[in-house]
């Protein structure tokens, strides 16, 4: 440790048109101050390398990832050791990576892992972590099946390598999770976001912020299979880690309170779901760069919600801001972008701007048939969006064609009574109410109207429109 001044006071004066700040120090070092003992030993276990290197991972844990980006590049250049370029090629990785950068990260992981291959043992931890690294590339890029590939000989090595509680364990569970999540597989993506979770009440303290992620996590999960009450209470529970671990405008604040907005979204209750995404949002403006994708995200949310209480012009503003993020963070076939698009198409169409809307749910949808699975259920909200659209522009064959692909889907990738499917059975009713085939309209209208007693709050918007949908059949007939 060199020379460490403690600032004791601060004491400033005005002289004119000059401030001057007069400073009290007092020497210190770690061998007689308890507080900057424990700093000095926990940047050593955190900041780790020699010379040059630890003050590279130094710049990055300060967020000059520029910096430590050009430290590195340095290093590397100079570099006449295999396992030191093995090193740098990580961490230039690793910089890449925070910077939204994941096609340039995954290319200098890929450096650093040919040649850990040749040098390392087949089950040495360093080529998990290289595995787990380029997985998190591929799944932040969407490519979802190279990224569940990546994880799995991550996982295959630390089961070897490490004892049963190790949090790298939980680590990779919750990895796999993540991308069973991302494609539509949610009872493995529930299983392995539980294993994880089992691994971290071991292996960490009580209020540990990995744990508030592992609750986040489940939620999640929840919320997708449409078990709203279930998702509900493990949000809660990471939130109130995160306020007790967290500063109170950590990121991963602003992520409780988005999937928290997102419960009270799904359950109709949307003045409790704009309240959250908008705190949400408000910290991330704080907390993130201008551009970042989970303000994409906010936006998006806030204008699901707008779109759901009928405020289309402000819904329209919150998606195009979300797209624009987008466009200039994430690769152009990324899910999201399919996502906004999707969105802004529900806006136009209920705008009456049917053209519009079928243009942006057909570029949704060819996003889609590149990035996703064929059965992903996110496919099916594009071929329901574009069965709308022909409905009401009086092509109803074609509007009947994609709103059964899309129930087709949804049957596939969706538990029997997810609301989801009643979306699908409602829209197919309205097709045949439409057409005037009025016994076939009704069939389809109860078939929803008794997935959303199952799955929704009696209170809950849908109830109200199937319910006038049916006594409407009914009166018709």
């Amino acid at each position: 440790m060199h020379t460490v001044f403690r600032v004791q006071q601060i004491k400033e004066t005005q002289e004119g048109e000059m401030t001057i700040r007069q400073v009290k120090l007092t020497l210190t070092s770690d061998s007689d101050d308890q507080q900057l003992n424990a700093l000095t030993q926990r940047m050593r276990q955190e900041i780790t390398g020699t010379g040059w290197e630890r003050m590279g991972a130094l710049l990055w844990r300060l967020g000059e990832n520029d910096k430590a980006e050009k430290l590195y590049t340095m290093l590397l250049e100079h570099a006449s050791d295999e396992s030191d370029r093995a090193v740098y090629y990580n961490n230039l990785g690793l910089f890449k990576a925070d910077q939204g950068k994941y096609n340039e990260g995954v290319k200098f992981y890929e450096n650093s892992l040919n040649i850990q291959e040749k040098i390392l043992p087949p089950n040495h931890l360093d080529l998990a972590g290289s595995y787990n690294n380029i997985g998190l590339m591929y799944s932040h890029m969407g490519e979802y099946s190279k990224a569940l590939s990546w994880y799995e000989r991550s996982l295959e090595i630390r089961k070897i390598a490490l004892p049963p509680s190790h949090p790298d364990l939980a680590d990779s569970y919750n990895n796999i999770g993540v991308v069973y999540k991302n494609m539509g597989e949610y009872s493995k993506a529930l299983s392995s976001y539980e294993r994880s979770l089992e691994i971290k009440k071991i292996a960490l303290p009580p209020n540990h912020p990995d744990l508030a992620g592992s609750y986040n996590n489940i939620g999640l999960v929840y919320s997708h299979m449409g078990e709203y009450s279930k998702a509900l209470s493990p949000y809660e529970r990471s939130l109130e880690i995160q306020k007790i671990a967290l500063p109170p405008n950590h990121p991963d604040l602003a992520d409780s309170y988005n999937n928290i907005g997102l419960v009270y979204d799904d359950m109709g209750e949307y003045s409790k779901a704009l309240s959250s995404y908008e705190r949400s949002l408000e910290i991330q403006k704080i907390a993130l760069p201008p551009n970042h994708p989970s303000l994409a995200y906010s936006y998006n949310n806030i204008g699901n919600v707008y779109m759901k209480m009928g405020e289309y012009s402000k819904a329209l503003s919150s998606y195009e801001r979300s797209l624009e993020i987008r466009k200039i963070a994430l690769p152009p076939n990324h899910p999201s972008l399919a996502y906004s698009y999707n969105n802004i198409g529900n806006v136009y169409m209920n705008m009456g701007e049917y053209s519009k809307a079928l243009s942006s749910y057909e570029r949704s949808l060819e996003i889609k048939k590149i990035a996703l699975p064929p059965n992903h259920p996110s496919l099916a909200y594009s071929y329901n969006g574009i069965g709308l659209v022909y409905d009401n522009m009086g092509e109803y064959s074609k509007a009947l064609s994609s709103c059964e692909r899309s129930l087709e889907i949804r049957k596939i990738a969706l538990p029997p009574n997810h609301p989801d499917l009643a979306i699908s059975y409602n829209n197919i009713g309205l097709v045949y109410m439409n057409m005037g085939e009025y016994s076939k309209a009704l069939q389809y209208y109860e078939k929803a109207q008794d997935i959303w007693k199952k799955s929704l709050p009696s209170n809950h918007p849908h109830m109200a429109v199937v319910k006038s949908n049916i006594e409407n059949v009914k009166k018709r007939m």
